[in-house]
């Protein structure tokens, strides 16, 4: 893949990023350009799959589907692919997700990308109507759930370590920040 990376002229467009294939690193599209990610970590794995494991149950019991690692079209040219997502139903064999059905969406923070989740990609979820964004810190464990206020995200409430975060909308959980980081 790093040969098709450096070998390509000008903007990169939806279709000549869905060719690069299936890589170790996720390749995300934002406006033309291609940000590459390193392959998750074992720890950022763990924290996603009990995440997951908590918000599966709650996103089912409201008919809502929940879906990890996904591209999420916020719009054209504009591709990112977050951690966790909470969805209307959704073909389940299509390409991409319309940010139109995500109703949460969850980046979990890696050191390396620490600005791309809480700048970037906060920037434009926000700008793609997505009500509901939960960062969660690998390094303090600390949970952060932002909701939508018109076109940016205002911090809705917080948990660390011994606290519990309290979803209500678009899925009724709760979460304890101990149980997702060792």
């Amino acid at each position: 893949m790093t040969a098709a990376v450096f070998d390509h002229d000008g903007p990169w467009t939806e279709e000549e990023q869905l060719a690069l294939g299936g890589t170790s690193q996720r390749v995300e599209l934002f406006d033309g350009s291609l940000h590459l990610t390193s392959a998750p970590t074992p720890r950022h794995q763990r924290i996603s799959r009990k995440l997951g494991n908590i918000l599966e149950p709650a996103a089912e019991a409201v008919g809502l589907e929940l879906l990890e690692a996904v591209n999420v079209r916020l719009q054209s040219g504009r591709v990112p692919v977050p951690d966790l997502v909470v969805t209307d139903p959704v073909d389940l064999d299509d390409v991409y997700v319309a940010a139109a059905d995500v109703r949460l969406v969850c980046e979990i923070i890696s050191p390396g990308n620490a600005s791309t989740d809480k700048v970037l990609k906060m920037h434009y979820y926000a700008a793609a109507h997505i009500d509901w964004y939960l960062l969660v810190e690998q390094e303090t464990g600390a949970l952060r759930l932002h909701r939508r206020r018109h076109a940016h995200y205002v911090e809705h409430s917080v948990a660390k370590r011994g606290e519990v975060l309290e979803l209500v909308e678009p899925v009724r959980a709760k979460i304890r920040p101990e149980d997702l980081v060792p």
